[in-house]
This record gives C-alpha cells, structure tokens and sequence, in this order.
C-alpha cells in the first residue's frame, strides 16, 4: 500500500509527491502517436495561463490554483522524462510562488478566502522546502505558515466544525479537500509542524484529530443512511432556510461537494503512514471511504457511467451528468482501487465504473480544439448553500467552459486510466 513516496524529480521537491503515482518513462504510455490525455490536458492549462493565482479571479481563485497545482504534479511523477515535464515542473513553481502575497496573512489574507485556499499549502511547503531561491523559499514557509495558522484563526460553529467561509455556522463538504490533505502533511512534516503550534508530538496529535473530527461532523450529519451519499452541507444552528430541522443538513446531494471530499478521504489515506503514532487515523477514514464508495458505484448512471450533478434526484427533468464531480468519482475509484483501500469483492467494480466513467468524460466533454490543444466542458459553476439549495438552483447555474475545477479532475481521472 503506497503512502510517502521518495523521489529526487522538482515535482516531489513541490511536495506532491504525496499524492503521486509511481514513475514509468516517457509519456507515450499506451504506446499511441498523441500524448496521454493527462499529458495533452495539463498542457492545454498551462498554455491557457490557469492555475496562476491574480487576484481577479474571485473567492475560488485559490482553489483553481490549487487543484492545477494537484494535477499537473501528478503528471510530472507520472511521466518524469516526459517533454512537458520540464516546463509542467517551472509552471507549478510559478503557480505556488503566484499565491503567496495572498496568503501570507493568516488573519487577513488568508482568512479573506474560504476554506478551499488550504488547497495551495502542499505546493508552497515544497516550494519552502527546496527552493534554490532563498527569497523564494522564505516567501513560501511564510504563506504555509499563515494558511496553517488560519486553521487555528477560522471561525467554527458551537460543535466546533469550521465554517466553510463567512455564512455563521455552515460547514460544507467542499472544504474537506483541501482542509484535509494539507493539515495532514503539514502536522507530519518535521520541517513545518512545529511552526504554529509547537515543536511537539501533542501537537501533530492534536492537528490530526482535529482533521478526523472535521471529517466526522460533516460525516455525521450529511450522511443518508439510505443512499450512502452525504448531503452539500449543515447549519449547526439550524436556522438557514435549507437546513433539515433534526440534522442542519441542506437537502440536496451536489455531485462536486461530495467529489471533493470523496478525493479528501482517499487522498489523506495516501499521505497517513501505515505505521507509527499517525495510521491510527487511517481506519476511521477508510471506513468513510469503503461506505461512500460502496454509494457511488450504486449511484453512477447506467446510460452513461457519469454522475448526475444533483445526485439524490437522477434522471429528473432539468438534470443532467456533470463533468467535474464524475470526474473526481472515477479518480478517486480507481485511485482506491489501485492502492488497496477497497474491498477485495469491489475493486473489479471500481476499475470499471471509474474507467468507463474516464472515457465517456474522454468522448462527451474532451474538445480538441484547432490550435492542437484539449478543452473541457460540462463543469457547472460555484454552487453555494448562500442560496435556496433548491433542486432548481443546483440546476440552474451556468455552466462554465474551460473550468479548470473540471479539467484538472479529469487529469487526476485519466492519470489512473493510463496506469
């Protein structure tokens, strides 16, 4: 079962390998006249300037840079003697250097962003880690730093869940993702995990079960029993408009929520070690995980091997499969799959849901465009429970071409199909 992985490549030094796949050389995988789909994608990004943090992106700007940053390290492991490694390598490190002057403030900067700007925190440790730029490196500690220390700074409702931005009380899953992975790596990083709270072994533990106990409130009270899935949300208070009386949950499940925190579940697996102090917080996470996936290969689409973009209401008028959850679902099915997270009895279904569900996002969402290069369509925008959380206005958001919350994901999905 794989967990730290150890490489010399400019990739790892951005402190991605944590998450990366075992290397193979070249990136003519299955032996074709075209790059990998992953490969060919990750180019495309990068030659449409994503992923760089300006400021003038909005609230979510932070996690498309993140989530950017996640894929396109992930291509370089995979493929190290790759042509566009060289370059995907220079990117990242422009990426991570991009979003530290909005960052290095944890009382201000940070704390201006929701909980997804956690999602650039594994780059920037890198980036601190190894950096041959002394200015660029001291720039990089201090961001992690302060998004670290913002954990500690953020507001949490009276359970002690963390508000997921400005909205008093309300956690959603869409958070857990980058919540998750980069308060593990962080707490287990000897170089770092005493910068905020204390060179000491009660701080990692604290760090880590605050971690687990994030994961649990929104477990506890978004998950349906029935359907296996968890709902967008909750309000602790139970005031919003949306909020179930009893629980807090909000009543629809949103296919991109639950993506991220399906991905913050298998990925936070990776990075706990199988041994130690630490892997006693593997078994509460993977028993998460085996039950979420268990729902998701129950609520994939027959007709199409996608996942509807409201996931508790399939085949109703007005819904349809979106991109960017299906594609964190098969990325994180086969990803478990490979690694061993999965039941012996369900990992042949997971390798074939998520492969199918890889090559229809590969046939109905992939454009290949004049210029040579891949877009992506079918990611719907933002959806927020700052809303009715209605049927209609999960529905009824745009639909965003080129959003790199979708394409990435399908770069992590289609990394899993070329192993």
């Amino acid at each position: 079962m794989q967990t730290y992985l150890t490489t010399t490549t400019a990739a790892a030094a951005l402190g991605l390998a944590l998450f990366a796949s075992p290397a193979v050389a070249g990136e003519a995988a299955v032996g074709a006249a075209e790059p990998a789909y992953s490969v060919w994608m990750a180019e495309s990004i990068m030659s449409r300037g994503q992923g760089i943090m300006t400021g003038q992106g909005g609230s979510s700007e932070l996690l498309q840079a993140g989530i950017t940053q996640r894929a396109l390290g992930a291509v370089a492991m995979r493929y190290p003697a790759g042509a566009t490694t060289p370059r995907i390598t220079q990117y990242l490190e422009e990426s991570a250097a991009s979003v530290v002057p909005f960052t290095s403030n944890a009382t201000y900067d940070a704390l201006s962003y929701p909980m997804d700007r956690l999602s650039t925190g594994n780059a920037l440790i890198g980036l601190a880690s190894t950096s041959d730029n002394e200015t660029a490196s001291t720039e990089a500690r201090t961001a992690a730093d302060a998004l670290r220390q913002s954990i500690d700074l953020n507001r949490r409702n009276d359970l002690g869940g963390l508000w997921y931005y400005v909205y008093p009380n309300w956690s959603y899953l869409d958070g857990m993702w980058s919540l998750a992975p980069f308060y593990t790596h962080y707490a287990l990083d000897a170089a770092f995990h005493g910068s905020v709270d204390g060179s000491s072994e009660n701080a990692t533990t604290e760090a880590l079960d605050d971690m687990v106990f994030q994961l649990d409130l929104l477990w506890n009270h978004t998950y349906n029993a029935t359907s296996g899935l968890l709902a967008h949300g909750y309000d602790a208070s139970r005031t919003a408009v949306w909020a179930n009386n009893v629980t807090g949950a909000s009543p629809h499940v949103w296919g991109r929520s639950l993506g991220w925190y399906s991905m913050a579940l298998v990925d936070t697996l990776q990075i706990l070690p199988p041994t130690g102090p630490a892997c006693k917080y593997r078994d509460s996470i993977l028993l998460k995980w085996r039950i979420l996936a268990s729902g998701l290969l129950q609520a994939v689409d027959a007709a199409t091997g996608g996942w509807w973009q409201v996931m508790d209401e399939p085949g109703r008028a007005g819904n349809y499969i979106e991109s960017s959850g299906t594609a964190m679902f098969a990325y994180a099915l086969l990803k478990s799959a490979r690694l061993g997270y999965l039941p012996a009895e369900d990992v042949m279904e997971a390798l074939t849901v998520g492969t199918r569900a890889q090559k229809y996002l590969t046939d109905a969402f992939v454009v290949r465009d004049a210029n040579g290069t891949l877009s992506y369509n079918g990611t719907v925008a933002v959806c927020s429970l700052n809303s009715t959380a209605t049927y209609e206005y999960y529905v009824g958001q745009p639909i965003n071409y080129n959003s790199v919350l979708g394409s990435a994901a399908y770069i992590l999905a289609s990394l899993e199909v070329e192993h």
